[in-house]
Order: C-alpha cells, then structure tokens, then sequence
C-alpha cells in the first residue's frame, strides 16, 4: 500500500467503527495521530498502543466548544496535515419520530459544518491542508426509510463542493476528499435491521486511507456501490416516488 506524504491527522469520531480503523491503519504506517470522540475510554485504548505518536481529546461535535477542543488536540498534536470526519448518526426512521430525525440534523449538519468549518480556519491560517470526511451513498437519493439520514448526507456532499469552490475562490492551497462507503458492518448499523452487502471495517479503512493518499475528489467504496449510485441517478423521480422499500 502506497504511503502518504502527510504524517498528521486528526481523526474526530475515532472511538468505533470506520474511524477507530483508520486510526489503527494510520498507527501502523507511522503517523502521528489525534483522535477525537465522546468516549475517552476508548480513545485512551488507542493512545496505549503508541503513546508517543497518538494524542486524544474528548469531544462531541454537537457542542458548541468542540472547535476549541479540536484546535486544543492539533497543538498536543504538534500541528496538523489532515482532518478526517468521522463523526456521524444514522437510523431508519418511517414513522418519523422527531428525536431521530432532529436528533440526526444536530450531528450530521450541525456538527458537521462546525468541525469542518474549524478545520477550514486552521488550514486558511496555515496555508494549506487536506480535508476529508465520511458520508454515504445515502446522499444520491432520498431513501424513505431513512429521510433525516439520506438527506443530511447530501447536506454534507453540497456542503463539501462548496468548500473546494470556496478555497479556489479565496486561492487555498486546501483540497478535499468526500468519502461516501455502502453499508459497513458497524455498531451504528447493527440492531433489528439488515442491511444488504455490508462491508469490512478494516478493509474500508485501507480504502479511505488510499483515497486520501491520492487526495481523491470523490470515492465511492466499493465497486458495487460505485455500480449500485450509477444505477439510482438514472432513475427519474417518478419511478423512484414509486419503489417499494423494505424496512
């Protein structure tokens, strides 16, 4: 696996899943890494591994001092050449209860501008830097069964081509890469639903590792997902309004 040229990065959202895996693969190719997230508990497993190359910091992007947190975490870290979001929620929800779906908007959108928005600020100020965050092919359509989830993550997508428009505008050295996996097999899809070809952990990890190696724009993970997105764009909207969804 190729190596990055970049050797910080602050990962928020490292307790589980696809960012604890990336923090471990990042750990494993020498990177000096800052992880972020509510459970110190865990962050501080990840810090035991290397203690001379991992820094924590609890945080929860839905407050209103995490930007202060994060910047807190780069000046333990020693600076910063990557920030990856990790941070985000995610339920099937048809009957529409309001805490889901407003509780989905505060992290996903609230959270997410905050966090991105600070690391834009640090990296305007720096120079230069490279911002990456997880989203979802959820954001190509809205999936009734999940409106909240499926239309916060194009939120995000927009969100993200407005930021690369921004620094190009503003002449920033600051590239992004919008990660968008399928189903992973993770703790926030593990419950009374299933979900169809869920992915590796561990194997996604290497893929968002790569991708942000080679600063991609745009990565789809994997190939049947890739396949499954060109699909649901050639769908029109009157056929889409029409398909049955299993919950």
């Amino acid at each position: 696996m190729e190596r990055m040229e970049r050797r910080r990065i602050v990962i928020v959202g490292a307790t589980s899943g696809i960012g604890r895996e990336v923090a471990m693969e990042l750990l494993r190719q020498g990177w000096h890494v800052g992880v972020a997230g509510r459970r110190v508990e865990r962050l501080r497993e990840i810090e035991a591994l290397a203690p001379a190359r991992v820094k924590h910091r609890q945080m929860d992007v839905t407050r209103e001092d995490a930007p202060e947190q994060l910047h807190g975490l780069v000046e333990e870290l020693g600076g910063m050449d990557v920030f990856l979001l990790c941070a985000g929620i995610g339920r099937q929800n048809p009957t529409l209860q309001a805490d889901v779906e407003l509780g989905t908007a505060q992290t996903n959108v609230d959270g997410f501008i905050r966090m991105v928005d600070a690391a834009y600020d640090y990296f305007r100020r720096r120079g230069g830097g490279h911002i990456g965050v997880i989203s979802s092919i959820a954001g190509t359509k809205g999936l009734g069964a999940a409106p909240a989830y499926s239309a916060t993550k194009r939120f995000q997508n927009t969100y993200i081509d407005a930021l690369a428009q921004l620094a190009r505008m503003q002449r920033l050295a600051i590239c992004f890469t919008d990660i968008r996996p399928g189903f992973v097999d993770t703790d926030l899809l593990r419950g009374d639903k299933r979900y169809p070809m869920l992915m590796n952990p561990a194997r996604v990890a290497a893929r968002i590792v790569r991708a942000l190696g080679r600063r991609e724009r745009v990565c789809v993970i994997d190939g049947r997902y890739r396949l499954l997105v060109f699909l649901w764009r050639l769908i029109p909207r009157w056929v889409w309004e029409r398909m049955p969804v299993r919950n």
